[in-house]
């Protein structure tokens, strides 16, 4: 590497100076490029209640609902984005977010369960 300048990195005493900013360099462009990395958000069904009740991910992002009742719920969403099925007491349900949008949700077993999954 001799940035442009004839014998540079050859000469001894350049040699350091031109591996640390190659080694600098080298970590800017690749976090630069890193993409986020998907993230696992819990929510909690506990109470009669999601908890919480509104949630932002980003697509590709792992939402786990996890019920704490001591009787069965499930989460559907009216626009048909996704739904669990019935979550059994001390159970959880998995669903990786994909499609970008709002995603109102209840538990149709009880009807007042109501919350909002929002993908970015």
């Amino acid at each position: 590497m001799n940035f442009g300048l004839p014998g540079y990195a050859q000469e001894p005493r350049h040699r350091p100076m031109a591996l640390l900013l190659a080694v600098l360099f080298s970590g800017i462009s690749a976090s630069a490029s890193a993409a986020p990395k998907p993230r696992t958000h819990t929510i909690n069904i506990e109470a009669l209640k999601f908890s919480p009740p509104t949630l932002e991910v980003k697509a590709g992002d792992t939402v786990i609902w996890k019920n704490k009742d001591a009787f069965p719920h499930n989460v559907t969403a009216g626009n048909k984005g996704f739904r669990s099925g019935d979550i059994q007491s001390g159970q959880s349900w998995k669903f990786k977010a994909g499609n970008k949008g709002v995603f109102p949700y209840v538990c149709t077993l009880h009807p007042g369960m109501k919350a909002v999954l929002t993908v970015k």
